[in-house]
């Protein structure tokens, strides 16, 4: 049996959704879990014993037919998993962070954030290169509503289809002709062994995504956010770049009803961000853009979350109800 360290507790039951992205993502972090657990990570049976996956399905992994906003948002895809927690079924879930809403359920938290893989978007089709390169009138295969606007507000002569589902759906939608292009978040082509699929990724400058793309969220109850196997997880510049990111969300009321993109990066001690919301219909974009020097500052989480929000407000000022549905 692996020998654990003080205050370490196992097993620690991870909650996941069912798909193959949200399996890989969780195995990945089932494996950092169970080696902070004192267990050999490449031992598939001591990973299994120390840190068991336990596979719950969520109302957004049901309903495959509508956009999110139409059912009730992106809370669907992790409000299963976060009873479960609530009543003691599991210890902690790996989500994909920018499915988290901006407000979690009271005793829940989102305790430790990963190594961020890449978070543009990526560009798939079958007849052009880009989405520029796009002929007039083509259909842009999506349910995200950023992902909508944002194309819009580029290439107002686009047909966008609503097109939901897992990657392998939407790769096989495309494959089938029911869109000539689709945008999917690179980070999760690359987690599944797919980033040779895309043609293209998106200048997170120009195209913002989705706040805390490209991030993992290990979300636990409150009282074990700072258990040492929690705590090994942590990645100090992603988890105050998705600060920042998700302060802009939480002051613009972010959800899957409004178009919405944020991208935070660093330059030396310096962190930048990019905060916009679109229209639904793409004709009117905002943007705000603003830096913090987080050298000398002690807490640089609540300030990068200051500088989110303190955007985001300037968005939502400048904006009034025109971003929303």
């Amino acid at each position: 049996m692996p020998t654990q360290p003080p205050g370490h507790k196992a097993p620690v039951r991870i909650g996941a959704r069912g798909s193959k992205l949200s399996l890989a993502q969780a195995g990945m972090m089932q494996r950092r879990i169970a080696q902070a657990l004192g267990a050999d990570p490449a031992d598939p049976a001591q990973v299994e014993r120390v840190a068991p996956l336990v596979i719950i399905t969520t109302t957004g992994d049901r309903v495959q037919d509508r956009r999110l906003l139409e059912i009730g948002g992106k809370g669907l895809f992790t409000k299963e998993i976060e009873e479960a927690m609530l009543a003691g079924r599991i210890d902690c879930a790996v989500h994909s962070m920018k499915d988290m809403p901006a407000v979690l359920p009271d005793g829940l938290c989102i305790a430790a954030i990963p190594e961020r893989e890449d978070p543009r978007d990526a560009f798939l089709s079958h007849i052009a290169e880009s989405l520029e390169a796009l002929p007039k009138g083509a259909r842009l295969g999506t349910a995200s509503l950023r992902r909508q606007a944002q194309s819009l507000h580029r290439r107002p002569d686009l047909v966008v289809n609503m097109l939901r589902g897992n990657v392998d759906t939407r790769l096989a939608k495309l494959a089938a002709g029911e869109a000539d292009a689709i945008l999917l978040a690179y980070a999760g082509l690359k987690r599944l062994g797919l980033g040779n699929f895309a043609r293209g990724l998106l200048d997170p400058l120009e195209f913002p995504p989705a706040p805390g793309q490209g991030a993992l969220a290990i979300e636990t109850r409150a009282a074990d956010r700072e258990l040492p196997w929690v705590t090994a997880l942590r990645d100090h510049p992603t988890t105050v770049a998705v600060a920042a990111e998700r302060g802009a969300l939480m002051a613009l009321e972010g959800s899957c009803k409004t178009a919405i993109g944020a991208h935070a990066w660093f330059e030396g001690a310096r962190l930048k961000l990019i905060v916009e919301a679109l229209s639904p219909d793409g004709a009117k974009r905002f943007r705000h853009a603003g830096e913090a020097d987080l050298t000398e500052l002690a807490d640089a989480e609540a300030s990068a979350r200051a500088l989110g929000v303190s955007l985001g407000e300037a968005v939502r000022e400048e904006a009034g109800d025109v971003i929303f549905v």
